[in-house]
């Protein structure tokens, strides 16, 4: 039995964020759906098919646009100049790691950085974006990050959950170094304390008992959904849909 089907999600997070948990707890299942997919394992034990894997990462090269869009869309909702750094912060991440690593993939594979621009982009991942920039927009800060922590800290998850993975690609591996890696994980636990910060400075220390709270985790668990939806999407073309 693999690590990720006897382990839970608490021992594969290095930070510790209260109301983080609070919101995964309330997505219940949806969020083991979507930190041990198929596609997740299949990265792990290296039975994914590449062309899924190229797939997803086109759609994921679009979809990081708008998430850093919306990260951007933090600085501007912020209300303090620490906030503003860590939103500033992991925008940068975002633009010249993550970003960087989907160009270098796909460049090996004789794909540009002009045609990641130009690829369409595919019905779920505009269900995934849009919904997170809608909550952004027509929100404050608070209702931003439930939509965007998904990402984060379940990207995060993951990196961690494949980390002793031995036998994938090369692509794969580059993949899961990516997020496991020391430097992604310190962007989680920033990210954990900019919740922390502005959960309490918007809803006080029993934010629980707040009537935004069951909206707040409807939010994060309607995101998780849509990750799970964009996993699926991968896995569609290796079933040659």
């Amino acid at each position: 039995m693999s690590r990720s089907n006897t382990m839970s999600s608490k021992q594969f997070t290095t930070y510790k964020s209260p109301v983080y948990e609070g919101w995964r707890d309330a997505a219940g299942e949806t969020w083991q759906q979507y930190v041990d997919h198929e596609f997740v394992r299949g990265i792990g034990d290296g039975s994914l098919p590449h062309k899924a894997f190229i797939h997803y990462l086109i759609q994921d090269y679009i979809f990081l646009l708008h998430f850093s869009r919306a990260w951007a869309l933090a600085v501007v909702k912020a209300e303090s100049v620490s906030q503003m750094r860590v939103a500033a912060a992991t925008v940068n991440a975002l633009i010249n790691e993550e970003i960087q690593l989907h160009i270098e993939i796909c460049a090996g594979e004789g794909i540009s950085e002009a045609q990641l621009e130009a690829a369409t982009e595919e019905s779920d991942n505009l269900a995934y974006t849009r919904y997170v920039m809608d909550a952004g927009l027509s929100g404050d800060l608070l209702d931003l990050l439930a939509t965007l922590a998904p990402c984060v800290f379940g990207y995060g998850e993951i990196g961690l959950r494949l980390a002793d993975s031995a036998d994938t690609k090369p692509a794969y591996r580059q993949w899961i170094d990516t997020y496991q890696d020391a430097e992604y994980q310190s962007v989680c636990e920033k990210v954990a304390e900019l919740i922390e910060e502005t959960t309490r400075l918007k809803l006080g220390a029993n934010y629980k008992d707040s009537p935004r709270w069951a909206a707040l985790c409807e939010r994060f668990t309607l995101a998780t959904q849509l990750e799970v939806n964009f996993w699926a999407l991968g896995l569609r073309l290796a079933d040659g849909e």
